[in-house]
């Protein structure tokens, strides 16, 4: 309230604590002062709460050098997390001077330049077979009842677990339902922050239309969805894999200047040194 009625920076106003949501707190300060964690075993570690003692989680990764805060949060599925904070260190590049194009879609979550299908990861028939069947169950209970909360759990649950596969898919690889299920954002923000400066993102016009191999454009030459054969040249091929090879090449059009036509050799963007 303090912030909202301050004349000179106005934060918008606060709004009413909900409950199972945002639940968790934030414990600061320099380890071993207000807080320590040790590793009991290779999947169990313990935290020093304040006024809480010892609290046992399960050791997923090794805790980073030089953290200073962590926080406890619940998330709506009921699970409660221990996140320490650190800021990790970006992945380096290979140096061999290649570029990849990436082509974001829903059949095909990510398709590259190379040739590679990437599928982001869901619920499998039988969980999206019981999940409609929860959320039968959940129109049908009363409002306040127990059995309305419990459903609501189980649908949560799944839609975690769902939630998870897909950020674990975005770890390992780098507005409608389906571009939700495919993790189109999350994928951009973890590969813009493990390789800063090296991420261009390229406009999408033509690139499902133009031909890889002679740069000619035409919307019949897009068979189907997964179907691409030039009506100029016959090349033929995966739709999603040329409109990558179109992304890689925009990189180099883009960056180092070029009609489209005339394909300049493309090369791994470099990070500039900023003069202090």
């Amino acid at each position: 309230m303090k912030a909202f009625f301050d004349l000179a920076n106005p934060a918008r106003r606060p709004t009413g604590r909900k409950a199972g949501r945002d639940e968790g707190f934030r414990i600061a300060r320099q380890r071993r002062r207000q807080w320590d964690v040790r590793r009991l075993s290779r999947k169990t570690g313990e935290v020093w709460v304040p006024k809480a003692e010892w609290v046992r989680f399960r050791w997923s990764r090794a805790v980073p050098p030089g953290v200073k805060s962590y926080r406890v949060k619940m998330d709506r599925a009921g699970r409660w997390h221990i996140a320490f904070a650190a800021v990790p260190a970006p992945v380096p590049a290979p140096g061999n001077g290649q570029v990849a194009g990436i082509d974001r879609g829903v059949a095909v979550s990510a398709a590259l330049s190379t040739g590679e299908l990437l599928h982001a990861p869901g619920l499998t028939a039988r969980e999206r077979t019981g999940l409609r069947r929860l959320e039968r169950k959940f129109a049908r209970a009363r409002h306040g009842s127990e059995r309305r909360s419990q459903v609501r759990l189980a649908i949560v649950g799944l839609r975690a677990r769902e939630t998870d596969r897909r950020k674990d898919w975005a770890e390992e690889t780098g507005l409608n339902r389906g571009i939700l299920r495919s993790g189109w954002g999350l994928l951009v923000r973890r590969l813009e922050e493990k390789a800063p400066g090296r991420v261009e993102k390229i406009s999408a016009a033509f690139t499902s239309q133009r031909c890889s191999a002679c740069g000619h454009v035409d919307a019949n030459s897009c068979e189907s969805q997964a179907r691409f054969r030039c009506t100029a040249c016959g090349y033929a091929g995966n739709a999603d894999v040329n409109a990558a090879r179109n992304i890689a090449a925009g990189h180099a059009v883009t960056a180092r200047g070029g009609d489209g036509e005339a394909r300049p050799v493309n090369r791994e963007p470099q990070l500039l040194l900023q003069k202090g």
